[in-house]
């Protein structure tokens, strides 16, 4: 778990143990603090700190990751046999086989100074700036900050089976099923619900409470610091999400509560999460804006729903709530874009944020950053007010032509018309360096000190991943039309035909030489003759025609097909089997019979004349 000591901190993310001994982790990745080193394996125990994590491998070792601003992931070696490990605010706890505590990080308040004896120890725990030790003998020992008592273990110190420490409190679980609380108790998180009986597990939040009962229900008290703006109160803690049965184990924090059930899988409500505390009806919002600590929903009739944190009232409504065309959340105030374009801002104001500029008309679009505000107009232009501690209100010449805003913690954004991204103010961690190329964008979002940009989508036809046009630049893919779309991509679309099959278009495969397109119909040969849109009647691969035009072939009485083929088919006779059909030939076969027969008679009668003068003779 992470832990959160009152609103406005921060915390890390959420760890869970596999069956298998690896760690899931989820939630806020500040500094990494989710981000499991590998090899994620062999691990038999977890836990989270303010903005840090740590697990416990199987051979002892403990591996710790996430904020290591006051060393608080500088394991002390040697880094062996280790039995249980906790994790505090800044600071890390790990009890050794031999029954002493290691204790490392932020020392500020004396919560790594471990008490002498360091013997005798079973279990340990961290609270925010305290840590808890319980020793075999049923008592607790606790040391660090002890500002509001929470290291004033109460009497009889004795008959303690477990310990929880959390932001300003502490708890302890005695043996016979009861709970004892102590420490700050302003929200009531010291106050244990009766009957105080038949507990078996607790943990400690930021301002509340749990106990896990035998029976497998969860009790909870102490206040959320959850603002609901409908009854204008805190929520409470004791909303455990129904079925309240059947859990094995608990954990908390300033900020969401885990439960793990029998059967393995994991509940989660949170304390200051914003999805379970939507007011109802949680129907027809149309946008929808969050702050550090509270929220806001614009509902499709004008009227915004605000609900979370209210301690300088951003949750409380403007009296007029109606015509509101947009919203936005600064991290303490909120803001408001009416349907006449003006802007209407509430919560805390400490640097003028709330103080909209004028004339204040003709806004069409607002944001809100962490103690700033944007307001951009209808020509183009945008308005800043409010802190200008890193130059986040100095809107950069030339202050036209944006078609929206972003603000961030101590930086801003701005969208131009031409999908460029002008980025001002802060830029401690690179938040205001646009990546190149600036160019192409369609929407922006800032964070705390973060910056986003989204681009317009590019086509990739073929799905590896990888924008057409990137696949045409480096040769994955041929463009051989130029058309800007890659050849498999033509042909799958029917862009281009490839009656061939060999995957390049019909087009290209004529331009190449690949195939020949004698006919110039813009279709290769062979897929003419395929398609019998030209025949191809002496097989040998040319469309009739074009053998014609080639005098691969000759076509003597110009009907477009092959002398060899008209007499193939019977088109054209060839009598005298000279390959020309008979209606071509210098001598018609219909006059051959008759020349033969006379020539034939004139041979015999000159024959015979011989003959007889030799006979004569």
């Amino acid at each position: 778990m992470s832990r959160w000591p009152g609103q406005g901190d921060f915390c890390g993310g959420l760890l869970g143990l596999r069956p298998d001994g690896s760690i899931v982790a989820w939630g806020w990745n500040r500094d990494g603090a989710c981000n499991v080193p590998a090899p994620n394996t062999g691990f038999v125990g977890i836990a989270a700190g303010g903005v840090h994590s740590l697990g416990l491998k199987a051979d002892g070792s403990i591996v710790a990751w996430g904020s290591n601003d006051s060393g608080q992931c500088n394991v002390p070696a040697p880094n062996r046999d280790f039995a249980t490990v906790a994790g505090g605010g800044n600071h890390s706890l790990g009890l050794k086989a031999d029954a002493s505590i290691v204790a490392w990080g932020d020392n500020t308040y004396g919560q790594c100074s471990v008490p002498s004896p360091n013997t005798a120890f079973i279990a340990v725990a961290a609270g925010w700036h305290q840590s808890l030790g319980l020793k075999a003998d049923g008592s607790i020992v606790a040391w660090g900050q002890n500002d509001d008592g929470q290291c004033n273990v109460p009497q009889p110190n004795t008959g303690f089976v477990a310990a929880a420490g959390g932001s300003y409190h502490s708890l302890g679980l005695k043996a016979d099923g009861s709970i004892v609380a102590w420490g700050d108790n302003d929200h009531g998180q010291c106050n244990v619900p009766a009957p105080n009986t038949d507990f078996v597990g607790i943990a400690a939040g930021g301002h509340h409470s749990l106990g896990l009962k035998a029976d497998g229900s969860i009790v909870a008290w102490g206040e959320y610091q959850q603002w609901n703006d409908v009854q204008k109160t805190y929520y409470v803690a004791s909303d455990v999400p129904s079925p309240n049965g059947g859990f094995v184990s608990i954990t908390a924090d300033g900020g969401q509560n885990l439960a793990l059930m029998a059967d393995g899988s994991i509940v989660k409500w949170p304390v200051y999460g914003f999805d379970r505390y939507v007011p109802a009806p949680n129907t027809d919002f149309v946008a929808v804006a969050a702050g550090s600590g509270h929220a806001l929903g614009l509902r499709s009739d004008g009227r915004i729903v605000a609900w979370g944190g209210n301690e300088h009232c951003q949750s409380e409504l403007p009296a007029s709530n109606a015509d509101f065309v947009g919203v936005a959340a600064g991290r303490d105030h909120s803001l408001g874009l009416k349907a006449d374009g003006s802007i209407v801002a509430w919560g805390y104001n400490g640097a003028g944020q709330c103080n909209v500029p004028s004339p204040n008309t003709g806004f069409v679009a607002v944001a809100g950053g962490g103690n700033h505000s944007l307001g951009l107009k209808g020509d183009g232009s945008i308005v800043a007010w409010g802190s200008n501690d890193g130059g986040q209100c100095n809107v950069p010449e030339p202050n036209t032509d944006f078609v929206a805003i972003a603000a961030g913690g101590h930086h801003s954004l701005g969208l131009k018309a031409d999908g460029s991204i002008v980025a001002w103010g802060s830029n401690e961690y690179g938040e205001c360096d646009v990546p190149a190329p600036n160019t192409g964008f369609v929407a922006i979002a800032a964070g705390g000190y973060q910056s986003l940009g989204l681009k317009a989508s590019a086509a990739d036809c073929n799905r590896n991943e990888m924008p057409d046009e990137s696949d045409i630049a480096t040769g994955t893919s041929q463009d051989c039309n130029q058309n800007g779309i890659p050849d498999e991509c033509d042909i799958g679309a029917g862009t281009s035909l490839d009656c061939n099959a060999n995957g390049i278009p019909d087009e290209c495969d004529i331009a190449a030489g690949t195939s020949q397109d004698c006919n110039q119909n813009g279709i290769p040969d062979e897929c003419d003759i395929g398609a019998e849109n030209s025949q191809d009647c002496n097989g040998n691969g040319v469309p009739d025609e074009c053998d014609v035009a080639a005098g691969t072939s000759q076509d003597c009485n110009q009907n477009g097909v092959p002398d060899e083929c008209d007499i193939a088919a019977g088109t054209s006779l060839d009598a005298d089997g000279d390959g020309v059909p008979d209606e071509c030939s210098t001598r018609p076969a219909s006059a051959t019979c008759p020349l033969v027969a006379a020539c034939a008679i004139a041979v015999l009668a000159v024959g015979l004349c011989r003959t007889r003068r030799n006979i004569r003779g």
